[in-house]
């Protein structure tokens, strides 16, 4: 007969371990179910296969800020269109479907009677308080100045997609807010928020649907928080009309595989700006060069290709007017009519009968 004593312990270890078992099971199983981006720390990470930054590139803030010195920050008079023009070219096509740059990677985009504002940044800088890279473009208009909005998308967190500020100031709460995962805390005021997975859908109405695609990029905002929110791109269909508005992204593979599923797309709205970091190092995996911006378009499957995310804040060392001059002198390598490669200035309103066939 075995002891009592000796029985206790043999079950209590026999229950240790089952429950042991069964719990890593469990979790093994809960990975096992998770989307590749998601790791087990509860952080992210970019689709399969996309490209990694070496662990030898090392950013210099002091040699960063001596080169960026050398930089001709000559902005060409007719860059940016008076505000009075651009309040009155919204006026006139308020009936109408538009699409127009704020700067930087704001636009608004209008579609029968929704209006939808894309990265809001309205304060002088990008960065915290009073530090980051200050703008040397205004924005076309003041916040006080937007039409009325609908819908507001933020695609990350970096600083210059992010503004509190204007998260704070925005005039109209009552918008439907739409951001990646771990987001949705910076809009408390805000009456309808949505944080969205990769691959989410929500309709805005009978016409309208977003879709929350990959991007090739990351997210930090402080020391402390590398990757914990999400990233992406917004896939706004309207009316069988597909406009893709690109998070800032680096080229992946993947964008072949989002060209088979969603394509074809009729305008590719993407970054052509902050990619040189030379003598640093060569170029940021994580901000596509012109060239690689209209090869992301035609994995898309893309029928027209526009150029944003440059002309409003030195966050590398290319000229601050070259990045437009390379997306449309390589359009026809990709695939594109010059003509189809568009650059706006800041400011332009155009209708998107006459972007959009």
């Amino acid at each position: 007969m075995i002891p009592p004593k000796i029985l206790n312990i043999k079950l209590f270890s026999f229950t240790f371990f089952f429950v042991l078992f069964y719990t890593l099971n469990c979790l093994s199983s809960e990975m096992d179910q998770k989307p590749y981006h998601h790791l087990p720390d509860g952080t992210f990470r970019n689709p399969e296969g996309s490209p990694v930054r070496s662990e030898n590139i090392k950013f210099s803030y002091s040699q960063f800020t001596k080169e960026k010195k050398k930089i001709d920050m000559t902005v060409p008079k007719d860059f940016v269109i008076e505000k009075s023009k651009v309040l009155k070219d919204l006026a006139n096509l308020k009936n109408e479907d538009y699409i127009a740059w704020i700067g930087h990677a704001t636009f608004l985009i209008k579609f029968g009677d929704t209006t939808i504002i894309t990265d809001p940044v309205f304060s002088k800088n990008a960065g915290p308080l009073i530090f980051g890279p200050d703008r040397f473009t205004k924005p076309a208009l003041n916040l006080n100045e937007l039409p009325k909005t609908d819908v507001f998308l933020l695609t990350h967190n970096h600083y210059d997609h992010q503004d509190i500020s204007t998260i704070r100031k925005f005039p109209f709460k009552d918008t439907k807010v739409l951001v990646p995962l771990k987001l949705g805390k910076y809009f408390n005021r805000y009456s309808d928020v949505n944080e969205m997975d990769w691959y989410e859908e929500i309709k805005i109405n009978n016409n309208l649907k977003i879709t929350f695609l990959p991007a090739v990029h990351w997210s930090k905002r402080s020391l402390t928080d590398t990757n914990k929110t999400l990233w992406g791109s917004f896939l706004i269909n309207y009316k069988n009309k597909k406009i893709l508005f690109a998070c800032d992204t680096g080229y992946g593979e993947m964008y072949k595989e989002l060209g088979k599923k969603f394509g074809p797309i009729d305008l590719t709205i993407i970054n052509i700006g902050a990619y040189d970091f030379r003598p640093m190092f060569d170029k940021s995996v994580y901000h596509t060069t012109p060239e690689e911006a209209l090869e992301v378009a035609r994995d898309l499957k893309s029928k027209k290709v526009l150029g944003m995310h440059w002309g409003t804040f030195v966050l590398s060392l290319e000229p601050i007017m070259e990045p437009p001059v390379r997306f449309k002198d390589n359009a026809e390598k990709y695939g594109f009519k010059k003509d189809d490669a568009l650059i706006f200035k800041i400011g332009q309103v155009s209708p998107l009968k006459n972007i959009i066939n």
